[in-house]
């Protein structure tokens, strides 16, 4: 018998010992498992079919509301009980090194949760490249996993009975379940830390968590560590149908000039005006350009509330494209580099593309000095709230499919309607549903007709108000 072959039977029967008790761990340690819990809830939607690997007694998987769950365990004595607790989930005794376990799962799942279990595997690699067969394109996988710097605080609450006994772990930084990831053509969407109290202290463990825990720098001291990965191998379908959609509110000027400048890079190809109750000429100009370009697939929509928010929630609901993008009718962003969104989101490279002006040096004019330093700093605050790089949140141009769009729609009671501007509805959408964010560099251009719809300090005062908002509903919860 092997060394590995032993050490695999070692574990099964540590846990089967286990079993009867794991729930009185659970309890014990209710903070912890609460708050993980919370924030695996914050990633994972409820009624979504999720497979757990390592799944114990069922406890996550069941807190985790499936619409189909799926368990794997080689603890059989874990396995009884889960089968006992939680009888509409399912559950099989297996390795999940196994790939004839891996395999006999009927896959794609929308959620594949690794909870701790990645600290007992013998080839990780192999393991995680064989969840590819159980993948979508919009798969989802879950590691949560705890940091080796706080070893040495875990040995001891095993010591004191005030922790449950585990068997010796792999040593991973998130650094190294990243490359590992990597290696097994997986892509990291999200990095997490949470947890820098795992307990209640009377009430002062979640304050701790929520509002110092999360910061910068201290959120690396945190128990907890999570990583949300998308398969990078899959190939999407290119898409056969696009719209772009243009609010306009006073933009007489802009109409055939975005017209004539629009690329053909789609098969079918639909521009949307959605008019603003513009008090220049702005309806009748979008009529007169529908009729003098018949061979364009040009519509207009009569804005029913106020706001660029409004505008694009209004347009995407009857688009009939399968992508949807967003295009200024300022045409500050080139409408000639529309081209290379289409490209980025038809590779798969990234499911929500967002547009950035702050690469390129822009025209003379077309952005003020301080509002170019105040966008760095915005960009750099929400990127550390959302998990995800973006380095200019108020670039208007964003891309996005429609079945994407539908879901971020179907998950906006999460956030409510907040954002006058539109850009954070989709952003933050995007981000708590987990979508890969990827940005194309655009050359920003000075306005050439009308005026500015911004204000730099009512507007500026509502970004702020925005930083708080998205702290509280992607951080301090």
């Amino acid at each position: 018998m092997t060394e590995i072959k032993k050490r695999k039977i070692f574990i099964a029967s540590f846990f089967n010992q286990l079993a009867s008790t794991r729930e009185s761990w659970i309890y014990k340690n209710s903070t912890f498992y609460a708050n993980d819990v919370d924030y695996m809830r914050f990633l994972v939607p409820p009624n979504q079919k999720i497979l757990e690997l390592g799944c114990g007694n069922g406890h996550l998987l069941n807190a985790l509301n499936p619409s189909k769950g799926v368990g794997v365990d080689f603890s059989k004595g874990m396995i009884d009980v889960a089968r006992t607790k939680h009888p509409s989930l399912d559950f099989f005794v297996g390795d999940i090194e196994d790939p004839e376990i891996i395999g006999s799962l009927k896959g794609p799942f929308d959620f594949i949760v690794l909870s701790d279990s990645i600290g007992m595997l013998e080839d990780i690699e192999s393991t995680l490249s064989s969840l590819h067969q159980l993948c979508s394109r919009d798969t989802r996988v879950i590691i949560a996993y705890y940091s080796q710097g706080w070893n040495p605080i875990l040995k001891m609450g095993e010591f004191l009975n005030m922790k449950m006994p585990q068997v010796e772990q792999n040593w991973l930084g998130l650094n190294d379940i990243e490359r590992l990831f990597n290696l097994s053509n997986f892509e990291v969407v999200r990095r997490e830390w949470r947890q820098l109290v795992p307990k209640k202290w009377f009430g002062i463990g979640s304050l701790i968590n929520c509002y110092v825990g999360t910061l910068p720098g201290v959120r690396s001291l945190c128990l907890r560590n999570y990583l949300v990965v998308r398969a990078s191998n899959i190939h999407n379908e290119l898409p056969k149908s696009a719209t772009v959609l243009i609010p306009c509110r006073n933009e007489q000027g802009n109409i055939e000039p975005a017209i004539k400048r629009i690329p053909d890079f789609c098969d079918n190809l639909e521009i949307l005006f959605v008019e603003g109750h513009s008090s220049d000429n702005t309806l009748n100009e979008i009529n007169r350009v529908i009729n003098k370009y018949p061979e364009k697939n040009i519509k207009i929509l009569k804005q029913p509330g106020q706001g660029k928010g409004d505008a694009v929630r209004a347009g995407f609901e009857v688009s009939e494209g399968q992508i949807l993008i967003i295009l200024d009718a300022d045409l500050t962003v080139p409408p000639e580099m529309l081209p290379n969104f289409f490209r980025a989101i038809a590779s798969g490279k990234g499911e929500f593309i967002n547009g950035s002006r702050l690469i390129y040096p822009m025209e003379e004019g077309a952005m003020r000095f301080l509002n170019r330093i105040a966008n760095r700093l915005f960009s750099k605050i929400l990127s550390w709230l959302m998990g995800q790089t973006v380095t200019d949140t108020l670039c208007g141009t964003k891309v996005l499919s429609k079945k994407h769009y539908k879901r971020i729609a179907e998950n906006r009671a999460y956030f409510g309607d907040f954002d006058p501007f539109g850009d954070f509805d989709l952003l933050f959408g995007a981000d708590k549903l987990n979508l890969k964010i990827i940005e194309v560099p655009v050359r920003y251009a000075a306005r050439n007709y009308g005026e500015t719809q911004i204000s730099r300090f009512r507007d500026g005062w509502k970004l702020i108000k925005m930083v708080g908002f998205a702290y509280r509903k992607l951080k301090a919860f």
